[in-house]
């Protein structure tokens, strides 16, 4: 499925898009990931939407990456008697372990676990931070508050911690069942949800095992103060902007956007920005000109992707936000001031012989008449390496293993290609040039950079660029053995 950018967009399936037309149409209108948000829907009804991709992606001979999202630790008050009351500010309000139901002067908070935590002085937020919390004295099995910002509490709002770390398990006993049965299932990417610190990470990568790649999830203060261990310790990062504006000053949220996405182009991590990106496109067709905008504004930034929550899981017109996206992607894409701000923002960090080479191949792509640049991985480290460069060309990743290519559909310009395994040079110039062909990305007049690394089919071994025409008659006459 060959796109006219590079940003990738993530949609995520729902009531709204669970069906094979309207998945196929999804795809069709520029989703290059799907996102399973396993907060919804059982595990027979996520085989089924997994299942359904996947005859989409061999019907269209077009790679999809599936993302599963776990839910993470859900912190939820009790219930009240009423069903809901009314805080009003300056008024005082108990948290406890206490199970009997909640008036307007307590309720429980089944979470001992936050009652460790807390401090005097700190902060607890419920319902998205619309009620606001200062805790002026707490113990191991309450905490009383004086109401801040005061209004309606009602039965299992969500609570918000962000003044403290919280102990608890970066995976809940559902979020490990989840983990194991998508693992199997045969997902490309695993989303991790309220990541705190590095060692969250780990645990996820361990359970894994390889089975997929690890992206974690930046929405808490403590992720963005451990940021540089949660990037070193996962394989791609998303901004979830949603959860991080209620624990943080909304203010605080775009700079910190920048330098994330920034960090994980440094580091060759994939990076998707997440939340409200088109939020009226749940009932309207039309965007605001300031959602459009805030697309605009993580392309620009670099981005790797950037996602589609409710818009595509639920809301009534799901292919036409794809299809936004898509134009704006485009749009800004062709500016000539996209392509200054992506050049003045390239690192020019690494120091191994593959950081050399896909430097120079984009190098010389830039300079000269090249149309593509076909690099062929194993692991897909040089396709990410080569992503990092943001060249001004498309990038054609040749792979033999269908799990990388799947992966690498949530790459940067990334445009994946299976191939089988190849033992001469010879064989993978020819089979670059027919892949750049084939895609409708060079002529046999033009030329492409091929970048590759013998011994074949062996990870991290990228040690050859080659000028290669797209005409076999030539590949054959004029290339080595």
């Amino acid at each position: 499925m060959k796109r006219s950018r590079n940003v990738k967009i993530v949609a995520t399936l729902g009531p709204a898009s669970e069906t094979y037309e309207t998945i196929r149409a999804l795809h069709e209108a520029g989703a290059d990931v799907f996102r399973l948000n396993m907060s919804h829907g059982s595990h027979p009804e996520i085989a089924e939407k997994h299942k359904i991709i996947r005859q989409v992606e061999k019907d269209l001979d077009s790679p999809i990456a599936i993302l599963a999202d776990l839910q993470g630790p859900k912190l939820r008050v009790g219930v009240f008697a009423n069903g809901a009351e009314e805080l009003e500010e300056g008024a005082k309000f108990r948290l406890d372990l206490d199970e009997a139901e909640g008036d307007a002067g307590r309720v429980c908070l089944p979470h001992p676990e936050i009652f460790q935590a807390l401090e005097p002085g700190a902060h607890l937020l419920v319902n998205d931070g619309k009620i606001r919390l200062a805790v002026d004295a707490c113990g191991p099995d309450f905490a009383d508050c004086t109401v801040e910002t005061g209004g309606t509490i009602s039965n299992r709002k969500g609570v918000n911690v962000p003044d403290v770390v919280l102990p608890l398990a970066a995976l809940s006993e559902k979020d490990r069942a989840d983990l194991e049965f998508v693992c199997d299932l045969g997902v490309d990417w695993l989303a991790l949800s309220f990541v705190q610190r590095a060692k969250d990470v780990y645990e996820a990568r361990s359970l894994a095992d390889g089975r997929a790649a690890v992206l974690s999830k930046i929405e808490k203060p403590q992720a963005v103060e451990d940021f540089e261990g949660i990037l070193d310790a996962s394989d791609g990062i998303m901004v979830a902007r949603g959860d991080l504006g209620v624990e943080l000053p909304v203010a605080a949220v775009p700079p910190i956007q920048k330098r994330l996405v920034r960090k994980c182009r440094a580091a060759a991590k994939p990076v998707i920005v997440a939340t409200q990106m088109l939020e009226s496109m749940i009932e309207s067709p039309m965007p605001t000109r300031a959602e459009v905008s805030d697309v605009a504004t993580a392309i620009y930034e670099g981005a790797d992707a950037v996602m589609l929550s409710a818009e595509s899981a639920a809301g009534q017109y799901p292919v036409q936000a794809v299809r936004t996206m898509d134009k704006v992607a485009i749009e800004v894409e062709a500016d000539p001031t996209y392509t200054q701000i992506i050049a003045a923002s390239r690192s020019a960090k690494g120091t191994t012989v593959a950081d050399g080479i896909v430097a120079a191949a984009r190098e010389i792509a830039e300079k000269t008449e090249i149309k593509a640049i076909c690099c062929f991985t194993q692991s897909g480290t040089t396709a990410l390496l080569t992503a990092r460069e943001r060249p001004g060309v498309p990038i054609i990743a040749m792979t033999p293993v269908s799990a990388t290519a799947r992966r690498l559909c949530l790459s940067w310009g990334c445009k994946c290609v299976m191939t089988p395994e190849l033992d001469r040079f010879k064989g993978a110039v020819v089979n670059a040039a027919r892949a750049a062909r084939a895609g409708g990305y060079a002529g046999d007049t033009d030329q492409i950079v091929v970048t590759a690394g013998v011994p074949f089919n062996v990870p991290g071994t990228t040690n050859i660029l080659r000028i290669a025409p797209c005409d076999e008659r030539l590949i054959y006459s004029t290339d080595p053995e």
